[in-house]
Parts: C-alpha cells; structure tokens; sequence
C-alpha cells in the first residue's frame, strides 16, 4: 500500500491506497474518485506499518481492499461507512 501525510495547520491527513489503484479514476453514480499519484503515492508500506501510521492522524482517506480492511481491523471504521465507486472501495474517517 502507498501511503502519504499531509499536514495542514489543523490536521495530519493520511491518504493510503492499494498500490495498484495509484493513478486510476474511477466513476460511479455521479462520483469520481481520482486516486491521485500528488496526494496519494508516498511511501511503500506494510499492513502494520499503516496502522501504526493511523494513530497519529486526524483525517484519513482511504481506497482499495487492503486499505480500506486496515481501518476496519483497527476499528476506524466501520462496513456501514465503507462506499464503492466503479467496484473499489473508500472510506473518509475523521477522528476528533
């Protein structure tokens, strides 16, 4: 998985996607997620390495399978928050 911080004056922004899916758009009921290679193709990382990465964010953005199981298994989110566009799976999670 890809994984890349973002730091703005509020946040730490974590954008992690399934490798293969970088550089893609996908399209689907009038959305488009474009899985950007700017926001989302930072470093190569393992499963625990971007679980270890997601507790010390506050925004997470989140596409593909493994990604998106990450948050899942850490109790991040939820199936019921977890969307499809064109087949692939995304999730937005906001920690306060």
């Amino acid at each position: 998985m890809f994984v890349k911080i973002h730091v703005t004056d509020k946040d730490v922004i974590l954008a992690a996607c399934d490798e293969e899916l970088v550089g893609k758009v996908f399209r689907g009921d009038g959305t488009r997620l474009d899985v950007s290679e700017v926001f989302y193709k930072g470093e190569s990382v393992s499963r625990d390495v971007l679980a270890n990465k997601m507790k010390s964010v506050t925004i997470m953005n989140l596409v593909g399978e493994g990604a998106v199981a990450v948050a899942i298994e850490e109790g991040y989110a939820t199936e019921d928050s977890v969307i499809e566009i064109d087949g692939v799976r995304h999730v937005q999670v906001v920690l306060m």
